[in-house]
Formats: C-alpha cells, sequence, structure tokens
C-alpha cells in the first residue's frame, strides 16, 4: 500500500484523500453531503467508470472528491464527467490536483481552475509537493511561496485552493513540525488546509491539537480510519483506533466545510465496505 502510493507521488505527482462532515450541535453541517475521495476506487476506476460512479452513489454518497489533471477525469473530458455526475444526483466540491513545475506553474494551475470550473466544484486541492521541499526550512518556505501563488490564481477564479497533509509534514525542523511552518508561511485566506486525519494521527499529531493551533484553516477533512492491529493499514471508519466522535466535536470551530471518507485498503468487497463507513458517518451528523 505505501509503496505504490509513493510510487504514484513520484511518477505523477498526484496522491490523495477523503472524508465526510459533521459537528455535534453544528447544524448546519448535518444537512451536507457525505463525501467520498476517489482515490479509493483507484483500482476499479480503470474499469467502467458509469457503473462504479452508480455504485458508490447507491452506498451513501452524493459528494465525489476527484483525483488526477485537469485534461480529464478517468478518461472523461471534464464536461461528460460532469454529465456523469447530474446523471447520478452526484457533485464534486473539491479535487486533488497535481503540484506543477515551476516553469508551467501558473498556465497549470489555470488549466486546473478550468476543469473544477466545469465540475463545478469549489475547492481546488495540491495533495503533496515535490519531495525536496519538504527536506529543508527553506524548502518548506519555497512551497508555501508557491501554495499562495496558486491560491491566488484560485482566488480570482472565487475558488479556494487547499493543501493536503500526509505523514511527512510532521517532521520537525528544531522546535516545529513542517506542518507548522507551512501553516506560518501561508496565507489563511488564501490556502486552507485539508487534514488526513489518519496520517497526522500515524505522525504521532492530535487532530484538536492541530484545530487549536490554526482555528478556521481546516476547510476540509479526510477521514480514514486506523486498523486496531496494523498502524500502517485503513479500516472502516468507526471501526478502527481513531476517535472520530470526539474529533468531531471540534470540526465546527475548525472551519470545516466538506469531509471525505477515504480508504486504502479493504478486507471486504469495497463498496460494502463504504457503505459501512458511510452508515457510521451519517450517525455522527
Amino acid at each position: 500500500m505505501a509503496i505504490s502510493r509513493r510510487r504514484f507521488l513520484q511518477q505523477t505527482g498526484l496522491l490523495s484523500g477523503g472524508l465526510l462532515l459533521h459537528s455535534t450541535g453544528f447544524a448546519a453541517m448535518n444537512k451536507r453531503p457525505i463525501g467520498l475521495q476517489l482515490w479509493t476506487l483507484r483500482k476499479e476506476l480503470t474499469g467502467d467508470v458509469p457503473d462504479v460512479i452508480a455504485k458508490v452513489a447507491a452506498a451513501g454518497y452524493t459528494d465525489l472528491e476527484t483525483f488526477g489533471g485537469g485534461g480529464d477525469f478517468f478518461r472523461m473530458k471534464p464536461a461528460a464527467f460532469r454529465k456523469l455526475l447530474d446523471d447520478q444526483g452526484l457533485v464534486s466540491s473539491s479535487g486533488h490536483y497535481y503540484y506543477p513545475p515551476d516553469e508551467t506553474f501558473d498556465g497549470l494551475i489555470k488549466e486546473f481552475i478550468t476543469a473544477a470550473g466545469i465540475l463545478q466544484q469549489k475547492y481546488i486541492v495540491i495533495p503533496a509537493m515535490p519531495a525536496e521541499l519538504y527536506k529543508t526550512v527553506d524548502g518548506l518556505k519555497r512551497g508555501a511561496a508557491q501554495l499562495n501563488r496558486a491560491g491566488r490564481l484560485c482566488r480570482e477564479a472565487n475558488l479556494q485552493l487547499a493543501y493536503h497533509n500526509h505523514a511527512f509534514e510532521f517532521a520537525t525542523f528544531g522546535s516545529q513540525t513542517g506542518y507548522d511552518i507551512l501553516l506560518a508561511e501561508t496565507d489563511p485566506t488564501l490556502v486552507k488546509m485539508e487534514l488526513d486525519i489518519y496520517f497526522a494521527v500515524q505522525a504521532g499529531q492530535d487532530p484538536i491539537a492541530l484545530f487549536n493551533k490554526a482555528p478556521g484553516r481546516f476547510a476540509l477533512l479526510h477521514m480514514k480510519d486506523m486498523d486496531k492491529q496494523n498502524p500502517d493499514l485503513n479500516t472502516e471508519v468507526g471501526s478502527g483506533k481513531i476517535d472520530f466522535k470526539n474529533i468531531f466535536q471540534h470540526i465546527r470551530a475548525a472551519g470545516v466545510d466538506r469531509i471525505f471518507v477515504e480508504q486504502e485498503d479493504f478486507a471486504m468487497d469495497p463498496y460494502q465496505s463504504l457503505r459501512k463507513s458511510a452508515d457510521y458517518v451519517k450517525k455522527l451528523l
């Protein structure tokens, strides 16, 4: 699991995320759709895409977070994929788009903005930066400056940029982590955060402490649970080690707008697994 994900990042600059949404006393959020990061079904999406999307809808999800570049989505042009979502009564409020090379940065961000507009997405999410930028404080600052640049382009198009974490952002540089540096160096109005709760916990972080450190920054969440026996594996939300009930008590102050379920490992049929996670999340809403 970890190797294939790392190889995918190295080859394409992509990664993933996924979750849902809620909060006790969070009346506005209990009407929000339950979301799924489609990376969860990356293998299935190499086949019959309309069939996959129909099964996702049947499992209880109505908001799909895409991944990939802006040219096509699962071998479909943006307009065709948008029609497929419309036909199933689904929306896509967010998409993962890769971090562009410096020499083509603005042009590719604008391409992503065009694709996001066709899908009527609200958020453009950068799932990871080039590996070398995480090695030093200066590298992280350079990456943050580019995120701000992308954030300004998104704002001009009435979109919001966000950044999705993995575990490696929490490597320490003296008294601070790489994630601390990204939070400090990015403009909170230009760059929101999509907190992947699993990766934060895997890195030894407390999601609630992160919320308290930067209230209002966490527009999106990825919900995937940690297997009780093997922390390197995911499991259905509500079946693992992560205390989502407690975390959900704090997401209003965190600024959460959208939540996406994501899962990378399955011990049962993927669609049954997704239904189980969706049913659990509905109880939290």
